[in-house]
């Protein structure tokens, strides 16, 4: 999974619909299918589930003869973040700021080991 990937399944109107759809709740692709029924065949959101699954925003699985999709939330929110933390210039020093916090733990707990070998020993 890629942002490239990502940022091209969100740039189609319909899957940015299917995903609004599973943003609350899983569905069958059938039940997708009827929302879309009007303005879609059952082909072309077949594909569209096969975009927003390859790029990891959705999962996909089978319960008995079904077929249930679901919306990768944590994907979508931290792709979002992590892009606009590149684009957007006020937040880099909060970035730089999340850097030095993630430094700072990571020294903390090396110290803490160090502190438990020395005393097992």
């Amino acid at each position: 999974m890629t942002v490239d990937k990502i940022f091209e399944a969100l740039s189609s109107a319909p899957r940015r619909r299917i995903l609004a759809y599973l943003s609350k709740t899983d569905m069958m692709a059938g039940e997708i299918v009827q929302r879309f029924a009007d303005s879609m065949s059952q082909p072309a959101i077949s594909k569209h589930l096969s975009i927003l699954e390859n790029a990891g925003l959705v999962w996909r699985e089978k319960r008995g003869q079904n077929v249930h999709y679901g919306l990768k939330g944590d994907v979508v929110t931290g792709t979002l973040v992590r892009f606009l933390g590149e684009v957007c210039p006020r937040s880099r020093p909060f970035r730089n700021d999340s850097a030095a916090a993630a430094r700072r733990k990571k020294s903390q707990k090396s110290e803490a080991r160090q502190v438990l070998n020395t005393k097992s020993r």
